[in-house]
């Protein structure tokens, strides 16, 4: 089993909800908006820095520190770990490609076939772009499979599994395809506003890495996409029927 952590802490980090803790990792459900990491620009408000905080109580000359595994874009929310030390960092690294990862995103369209693989390498530009290259040197294989769930309005729910973790990569793949993440305003086009990225890390699945014992996490499923599920999108009203109204 894993190592329990030594008493409950009363201060808590900031923007994030711990999902689980003990003495080798933090799981916590990330909120859209905030960075995994710093970038240097963002004044240190990141999930890293919340949870360095966290664990040292407040206190920056106390020695605790948090370690990144993994990370999420900006404008992602949900599952995301951290490990508490350099050992155990290491050991969720070697062995993190048998992590399941399992994400809900709402798209642009209605995608068909209904359940599929995209497979593509990617490549990174120089203003960091990511796109797909047909060019196997140039680019990193990258592997997104999805599952249609419900169709709302002209919008898709999808169930995805990342088989790779490349930067960006199930936002491009589903643009690429022609079902840009409702949101997306990088990868995506003629797109509905909406208030962020309607892409979530629903479960993470991966082996403790002191116990090895096979462990699930799930980040409940924003508000936002509670209501994306109810009803379609509003439809913007023609001239006709204003003519109509008036």
């Amino acid at each position: 089993m894993p190592r329990k952590p030594s008493g409950r802490r009363k201060h808590q980090p900031l923007g994030l909800e711990i999902l689980h803790e003990d003495r080798d990792i933090i799981v916590v459900n990330k909120a859209a908006g905030l960075l995994t990491i710093g970038t240097g620009r963002d004044g240190g408000r990141t999930a890293h820095a919340a949870l360095d905080d966290y664990v040292r109580k407040g206190n920056p000359k106390s020695r605790q520190r948090i370690f990144i595994v993994h990370r999420l874009d900006r404008d992602t929310s949900g599952v995301l770990v951290f490990a508490r030390s350099e050992e155990a960092k290491r050991t969720l690294q070697d062995h993190w490609r048998d992590a399941e990862k399992t994400y809900l995103a709402f798209v642009e369209g209605h995608p068909d076939p209904l359940e599929d693989t995209i497979s593509s390498y990617l490549m990174e530009s120089d203003s960091r772009r990511v796109y797909s290259t047909k060019d196997p040197k140039a680019g990193k294989l990258a592997h997104t499979k999805y599952k249609l769930l419900k169709t709302v309005g002209k919008r898709a729910l999808l169930e995805i599994q990342l088989l790779t973790g490349r930067k960006n990569q199930i936002r491009v793949h589903l643009a690429d395809k022609g079902w840009p993440i409702v949101g997306d305003a990088k990868y995506g086009h003629k797109i509905h506003r909406n208030k962020r990225l309607a892409l979530h890390s629903h479960l993470l699945s991966f082996e403790h890495p002191y116990s090895g014992v096979r462990q699930s996490f799930e980040a409940p499923i924003p508000d936002t996409f509670h209501q994306m599920a109810a009803a379609p999108p509003p439809r913007k009203p023609s001239g006709r029927d204003q003519n109509a109204s008036s």
